[in-house]
Parts: C-alpha cells; structure tokens; sequence
C-alpha cells in the first residue's frame, strides 16, 4: 500500500514501513509539513496514498466534500513512537485493506477501529 504519514506522527515510522515493504512517505519528505490539510488529501488522492493522522480534520472535510477518496485512519492516541505506529498501520492494512483500496475513514484508539466506507453521508 502507499502511505502518506501526517505531521505529528514520527517519521520513523516511514522507514520501518519501507523495511515491511510498504510504499510510505511523511508529509516533511514530501514539502507539506505546513501545508493545509486540503491540500495535503488532494496530494494524498493524486499519488494514490492512504493518509494517516493524529488530525480529525480530514474525516470531516471528506464528509463535506462527499469524495470517495482517499482513505484516512485517524490514530486517536498521541505520543506513539515509530515501531508502535509502524505496527498499527500494517496491522489496519491487514485487516482492513480491501476497505481502505475502495475507499473510506477509520478511526482508531486504544480499544477499537471505526469504519466508514466513502462517500460519507
């Protein structure tokens, strides 16, 4: 899968998703760590990428717009290191890539993984 990481998670976590072999960018490699979060689902959809985010944002500008792309997870826990954000997100791809390749939201915490196909609404 293709990953775009947003500012706030830790950069290393890219390199230990190329090491699964996972396509991953963060937003700083890429020269949008200050960009708006419009612009950053616009690259994310362009380049075929599943946005992750610590940033509810993004959920709500997709049910505004009624796009049907790209998929975002939303991590609700702050203060994740590499390995542990590395470890979510290929365990999310595992159990929900289909959902994630045709498009929707999730959100995750300590408990639990939300889902929501796209379009919302």
């Amino acid at each position: 899968m293709r990953w775009l990481l947003d500012q706030g998670l830790p950069l290393g976590a890219v390199d230990l998703l190329k090491s699964a072999g996972e396509d991953a960018v963060h937003v700083s490699e890429v020269g949008m760590s200050k960009s708006t979060d419009e612009l950053i689902l616009n690259h994310a959809f362009k380049d075929g990428r599943i946005v992750v985010t610590l940033d509810a944002d993004f959920h709500a500008l997709l049910a505004r717009s009624g796009d049907k792309g790209p998929s975002v997870i939303r991590f609700r826990m702050e203060g994740m290191t590499a390995k542990p954000t590395a470890t979510l997100i290929l365990e999310i791809a595992e159990k929900f890539g289909a959902h994630l390749h045709s498009g929707c939201v999730l959100s995750c915490d300590e408990e639990r993984v939300r889902l929501r196909k796209l379009p919302i609404g």
